[in-house]
C-alpha cells in the first residue's frame, strides 16, 4: 500500500442521485431475477431442447459457478479500471448473453451462454455496490444501501411471478430477452448519471498468484457444494461428466476431489496474500481490512445467515407446485408477499437506521427473517392455502429487506472509498459461498426427510419395495416426481403418503434455516453498535 491520499470522488447531490440510484438498482435487479426466473422455466426448456437430467443441472450450476468465482477477479478490477466501465460492461455482457440463451438450440449453446451471463453477473454486483459506497454520503448513502437490499430480496420473491407469467403467457424465450431492453435502458441512464470512479493510488495492477489462487479456489469449493449431492461428497454416487469429459476414478468423487482442492488452494491463497502484503505488492485481497471490526464481523455474520436465508425460496415453489396443485404463476403471487415485505422495510430501514443505529436494524431484521421462516414451517402440510402462508412470507420479507440493507452499510462504512471494489467483492463472495454451503446442507435435510416417505407409504399398505422405489423417484427428483403418482396403479394413495412425506420434509428445511439464520443473528451481536452513524474512509458530512 501507499501514503499518497486518495482522490474522493463527489457525491451524487439533488434528484440526480436518485435517477442514478434506480438505475443502479435495475441493473443488479436484472441479475437476481433472471436467477430465479430460470427455477421457474427450466422445466419448459428441457422440454423445448431435449435436454437430459445433468444438462438442466448445469444450466444453473455453470452460472453459480462462474457467478461466485469471479467476484473477488472483477471487484479487483473495477477498482482498477472504473467501477462504472464495470458495471455497464457486465449489464451490456449480461444483456448479450441473454440473447443467446433464448436463441439457442442445443444444450451446449445453452450452458455456454449461461456461462456468460454468470461472468456478467460477477462484473455487475460488486461494482454496483462499489458505486455506491464511493458516491453517496450520509444518509443518502443509508437510502442507497436500503434500496439495493430490497432489490435483491424483492426481485428473488418477484423472479417465479415474471417467470411463471412470461413462460406460460409467451414463451421460455421471453424470460431472458426480457433482459434486452432492461440492459439498454440501464446503460443509458448509468453512462448519463453516474460519475465515474476508480482506485487513483495503487497503481500496480494485478495480483496475478492471487487471482489464479482465489478464482480456482473458490470454483473448487463452489463446484464441490453444488454437485456433491448429486454426484457423491466422496464416493461416487454416478458417473460424473461434462463437456465429453468423464471422471476416471471409482473410489472417490469429483465433487470431493474439488473440496479437498479448495482447501489447498483457499489456504494458498490466504499465505500468499498475507506474504504479498508483507512485501508491499499489489494484492487481490486486502487481509487487513479483516481487523477492521465493521468489515471482518460483518462478512461472518453474512456468511452465516446466508446459509438459511433463501432456503424456503428453493423449497416452497417445488412444494406448492407438486403437492398443492399450483402453477408457477400461482406460485409466483404467493411469494409476492415476501416481495411487499421486503419493499416496505427498503422504506422504513433508512430512518430506523437514522435513529437507532444500523446494526440493531440488522438484529431485527434477522430476528424476523426467523420468525417468518418458523412461521412458514409451522404451517406447510398437504392442505396449506397461499393466505396461510402469506403473514409468514411477508414478516420473512420485511426480514431480509432490513437486515440485507443495512448489514452491507455495516460491512463497507470504515472500508477506504480506493479498496470498495475489492471490499464489495468480499462481501458479496461471503454470501454467495454462505448461500452454496446452505443450499447444500438444506438440500441434504430435504433428501433424508423425503425418506419419510416409505413410512407414509407403507402405513397406508402400500408394499415395501414399491414403497421403496417411489421414496428413491421422489429423492432423486427433489419432489417433483410427486405431481406424477397419481396416473401410477393406486395412484391417489401413493400421492397422498408421498405428499404427506414432502410436507414432512419442507417443514424440516424450514426449521432448519430458521436456525442457520438464528447462528447469524447471535453473531450480529458481536458487531460495535454504533457502526456506521458516522461517515467513514474519510469522509466528512
Amino acid at each position: 500500500m501507499t501514503n499518497t491520499a486518495p482522490e474522493i470522488p463527489a457525491a451524487l447531490t439533488g434528484r440526480k442521485r436518485w435517477v442514478a440510484l434506480l438505475f443502479l438498482a435495475l441493473g443488479v435487479a436484472m441479475i437476481i431475477l433472471d436467477a430465479t426466473v430460470v427455477n421457474v422455466a427450466i422445466p419448459t426448456i428441457v422440454e423445448d431442447l431435449d435436454l437430459t437430467t445433468t444438462d438442466a443441472e448445469w444450466v444453473n450450476a455453470i452460472y453459480a459457478l462462474l457467478f461466485a468465482s469471479l467476484l473477488l477477479l472483477s471487484g479487483r478490477l473495477s477498482d482498477i479500471v472504473g467501477r462504472r466501465l464495470m458495471f455497464v460492461g457486465g449489464v451490456g455482457l449480461f444483456g448479450l448473453a441473454s440473447v443467446f440463451v433464448a436463441s439457442s438450440d442445443t444444450s451446449s449453446q445453452l450452458i455456454a451462454a449461461r456461462a456468460l451471463q454468470g461472468v456478467a453477473a460477477a462484473m455487475i454486483l460488486p461494482a454496483s455496490l462499489s458505486v455506491l459506497n464511493a458516491v453517496y454520503r450520509g444518509k443518502d448513502r443509508a437510502i442507497a444501501f436500503a434500496v439495493w437490499g430490497a432489490t435483491i430480496g424483492g426481485m428473488a420473491a418477484l423472479g417465479p411471478l415474471v417467470g411463471g407469467w412470461l413462460t406460460t403467457n409467451a414463451t421460455w424465450h421471453w424470460a431472458f430477452l426480457i433482459n434486452v431492453p432492461i440492459a439498454i435502458a440501464v446503460i443509458i441512464g448509468v453512462l448519463l448519471m453516474v460519475p465515474e470512479t476508480k482506485d487513483t493510488v495503487d497503481k500496480r495492477g494485478i495480483d496475478v498468484p492471487g487471482t489464479l489462487l482465489g478464482t480456482f479456489g473458490l470454483a473448487a469449493l463452489v463446484f464441490g457444494l453444488i454437485e456433491g449431492q448429486n454426484y457423491g461428497w466422496i464416493t461416487p454416487k454416478k458417473q460424473f461428466s461434462a463437456g465429453g469429459f468423464e471422471w476416471p476414478l471409482d473410489n472417490i468423487s469429483a465433487p470431493g476431489v474439488a473440496l479437498i482442492l479448495s482447501v489447498i488452494l483457499l489456504g494458498s491463497f490466504v499465505w500468499v496474500e498475507g506474504r504479498r502484503r508483507t512485501a508491499g505488492k499489489v494484492v487481490m485481497v486486502d487481509l487487513a481490512l479483516f481487523r477492521i471490526r465493521t468489515f471482518g464481523m460483518g462478512n461472518a455474520v453474512a456468511a452465516l445467515v446466508s446459509l438459511g436465508e433463501f432456503g424456503l425460496l428453493f423449497i416452497l415453489p417445488l412444494f406448492l407446485q407438486s403437492v398443492i396443485g399450483y402453477d408457477a404463476l400461482e406460485t409466483g403471487v404467493i411469494l409476492l408477499a415476501l416481495a411487499a415485505g421486503s419493499f416496505v422495510a427498503s422504506g422504513a430501514g433508512a430512518g430506523m437506521a437514522k435513529r437507532m443505529g444500523p446494526v440493531p436494524v440488522v438484529r431485527l431484521g434477522m430476528a424476523l427473517e426467523v420468525v417468518g421462516v418458523l412461521w412458514i414451517a409451522s404451517v406447510i402440510s398437504v392442505s396449506v392455502t397461499g393466505w396461510m402462508m402469506a403473514p409468514g412470507l411477508f414478516v420473512y420479507g420485511l426480514g431480509v429487506g432490513f437486515a440485507t440493507a443495512q448489514l452491507t452499510g455495516v460491512i463497507l462504512s470504515e472500508v477506504p472509498v480506493q479498496e470498495s471494489g475489492m471490499a464489495s467483492a468480499v462481501q458479496s463472495t461471503s454470501r454467495q459461498v454462505g448461500a452454496a454451503i446452505g443450499t447444500a446442507l438444506l438440500g441434504a435435510v430435504l433428501i433424508t426427510g423425503l425418506g419419510t416417505v416409505t413410512d407414509d407409504l407403507t402405513e397406508r399398505g402400500v408394499p415395501q419395495p414399491v414403497a421403496e422405489q417411489v421414496t428413491t423417484a421422489v429423492q432423486q427428483s427433489a419432489g417433483t416426481a410427486v405431481v406424477a403418482l397419481p396416473q401410477q396403479p393406486n395412484g391417489d394413495v401413493l400421492f397422498e403418503g408421498a405428499s404427506e412425506g414432502f410436507a414432512t420434509a419442507a417443514r424440516d428445511v424450514g426449521f432448519v434455516a430458521a436456525f442457520l439464520i438464528s447462528l447469524g443473528l447471535l453473531a450480529a451481536f458481536l458487531l460495535p453498535r454504533n457502526a456506521a452513524r458516522t461517515e467513514a474512509a474519510g469522509y466528512v458530512e
